[in-house]
């Protein structure tokens, strides 16, 4: 029969396509996600990652004041501080608690993945990535809306450029994900050029912002005589602040990050991987000193846009609408240091959506493939960028490239995940016995959650979007889970002294092994296993074998090492046993395992299982269990595809 080869040039795609896919060797085993560990990281200064982290955390400036003054009007500042405290008495102490809990980048959602198990702890996470999920691509639109703002209101390109923002917030994205396609390496040393001059330009014009309203006369007063007259005393200002404030939660963006970049941190020469003390004390300063930063920035920023840009001009369509300081830069230091502005911005911007793209494509793969719930094409790292880069264009198509339409999803995605992280270490302090601390992180998770819950009745949007993400996630994660329910997931096989015996003593015969589902385990047990395997496959009685019984510990897990150690029972009977996942994977994987360390070919014997074939199959899938023969057989049909060298499985 002729075969068809595949044209050059699909195959050339396709190898540019999968590069880097861990199962893509040459070798024929089966190796886990994870198989190729990563090259030893040297590590940078703290201050050098804070620019990292600070790409997506200090970019915020480009439209926070706005959004904060649509949103809060004349009691912007106010509620900013009130902002301000949240952060640095709140997400600040949760964070730096977070670094100690999970020193190796996980976040708070591995701290969260430990405390539960089975599938209602794969269930909670895929739901933490939804949010995840929500936080990094709406990052990646809605700054890409904001750098397209900033160019399209430039003074010298509005006239050419006007209408065309959805245009160019598309190109932008595109090119981000272009630039991931090609190869993406983070690179500390832009970031830190980024931030620098970004902070220097900002700092510029929060200075020479600052002496207008000194010499400007009476700005101060007029303000604080619109505030009496709104809001009446200054109690019900802070009433008022304190139910407004859930609306800038954008200003608390950048602390996962924060924690995402810990592995790039350098610590002391003395740290180990169990406690990186240097790390993690480092990480802590990158924390500490970025809040500071942003604390400072978001104040003086929303107190001079407050006072010296007309309100009208916040509004859409506004010249000040998601580009406040830009508009501050060109109206007091002149269109060409508000053009340097702008360029500075819109740079930053498009690196917090390539920081936001690293994430995702880092975040993902933690988790997925160790669910078994990935497609087999989801870990390399194009076809991931495919898949984002298309989400990212249809979320900019629904929001219209807006970026105070977006603020909402932002802002779910930003508090969903630092309530989860409040909550992560409010139970890691009760586990410590910290009773002080236990209380406080508690309350702090209490401000977090009503702060959510606030801003999901009043903007419903983010939640939508996550509730879309997660739905995708599981879908996707479900069927992929059902795809690969017949892969050999076991990673490694490692027999005791014991075990090692039995199949060293069993080499010299016919290997036969017995497949036990243990039950008292007494001498009868085994005795009426054994003569009823005689009967059903006709054997005399001289014929040895040796039992195999696998408990099942977390059927939700999908990939891991087997351990099996070997004891002799009543005497006479020779056991092995096993802990794993999946009863049929644990079995086909010692099975193989044998073969190759003998170069026999070992026998396995089976009672059917009574019962529905669906129902047994849906055991298997959600249990481990179920009909155990016809699994373990078909595991090792595609295990093994030469059918001379494959495991023989009988049933009776």
């Amino acid at each position: 029969m002729a075969t068809t080869e595949r044209p050059p040039s699909t195959s050339r795609l396709r190898a540019w396509m999968l590069e880097g896919l861990s199962d893509m060797g040459k070798g024929g085993g089966h190796t886990g996600p994870h198989a190729e560990p990563e090259p030893p990281h040297q590590g940078q200064r703290w201050w050098r990652v804070m620019c990292l982290t600070g790409v997506d955390y200090f970019s915020t400036l480009g439209y926070q004041p706005g959004i904060a003054a649509l949103a809060a009007g004349l009691l912007s500042p106010i509620a900013t501080i009130v902002l301000v405290i949240v952060t640095l008495a709140g997400a600040l102490p949760v964070y730096r608690r977070v670094s100690e809990e999970s020193p190796h980048g996980e976040g708070s959602i591995a701290m969260l993945e430990r405390l539960l198990s089975f599938w209602q702890g794969k269930l909670f996470v895929l739901a933490l990535l939804g949010f995840a999920a929500t936080d990094f691509l709406i990052t990646i639109t809605l700054s890409a809306a904001d750098a397209s703002t900033h160019l399209v209101e430039n003074p010298h390109l509005t006239a050419t450029l006007h209408g065309h923002q959805m245009v160019i917030t598309l190109f932008l994205v595109a090119l981000l994900g272009a630039v991931f396609l090609k190869g993406f390496l983070e690179a500390i040393g832009v970031a830190v050029v980024l931030v620098g001059i970004y902070l220097v330009l900002n700092l510029v014009v929060v200075i020479v912002g600052l002496w207008h309203v000194i010499t400007a006369g009476p700005v101060v007063t007029d303000w604080g005589n619109a505030l009496t007259a709104e809001h009446g005393n200054v109690f019900v200002m802070i009433g008022v602040a304190l139910i407004v404030f859930p609306k800038l939660a954008l200003g608390l963006s950048g602390f996962e990050t924060g924690v995402a970049v810990m592995p790039h941190v350098q610590g002391d020469p003395g740290d180990t991987e169990q406690r990186p003390a240097g790390r993690i004390r480092d990480t802590k300063k990158l924390l500490t000193t970025a809040a500071l930063i942003m604390s400072c920035f978001l104040i003086t920023t929303s107190f001079i846009t407050t006072l010296l840009i007309p309100e009208k001009e916040f509004k859409p369509g506004g010249q000040a609408n998601g580009r406040a300081l830009a508009y501050l830069s060109h109206e007091y230091l002149g269109s060409a240091f508000g053009t340097v502005y702008d360029v500075s911005t819109i740079a930053i911007l498009w690196f917090a959506g390539a920081s936001a793209m690293a994430g995702l494509l880092n975040l993902m793969p933690r988790y997925l493939p160790r669910y078994g719930m990935a497609p087999h094409w989801a870990r390399a790292v194009r076809p991931m960028v495919i898949v984002f880069t298309l989400v990212a264009f249809l979320v900019t198509w629904i929001f219209d490239a807006n970026v105070d339409k977006q603020g909402g999803a932002y802002a779910t995605g930003v508090l969903v995940l630092i309530s989860s992280a409040a909550i992560a270490v409010t139970i890691a302090a009760r586990k410590a016995g910290q009773r002080r601390w236990t209380f406080g992180f508690g309350a702090i998770a209490a401000v977090f959650l009503y702060t959510t819950v606030v801003n999901v009745i009043e903007r419903p949007d983010g939640v939508k979007i996550g509730a879309c993400f997660i739905a995708g996630i599981i879908l996707v994660s479900l069927l992929s889970r059902l795809a690969r329910a017949f892969e050999l997931r076991v990673t490694s096989v490692t027999l005791d002294p014991m075990a090692e015996r039995f199949i060293r003593d069993m080499a010299s015969r016919k290997m036969r092994f017995i497949a036990n589902e243990p039950g008292h385990r007494d001498k009868a047990e085994y005795r009426d296993k054994v003569e009823q395997i005689r009967a059903d496959n006709d054997m005399p009685e001289q014929e040895d074998f040796v039992f195999v019984e696998v408990t099942v510990t977390d059927p939700s897990e999908f990939e891991a090492g087997l351990t099996v150690r070997g004891e002799v029972l009543h005497g006479r009977y020779r056991v092995l046993t096993l802990e794993s996942a999946s009863i049929p994977n644990a079995l086909a994987a010692l099975l193989l395992h044998v073969r190759d360390v003998t170069g026999c070919t070992p026998h396995i014997y089976f009672e059917w299982t009574e019962g529905n074939p669906f129902a047994n199959f849906m055991r298997f899938f959600l249990f481990g269990q179920g009909e155990v023969a016809p699994v373990t057989r078909e595991v090792l049909r595609e295990a093994e595809p030469d059918r001379s060298r494959r495991p023989r499985v009988h049933t009776g």
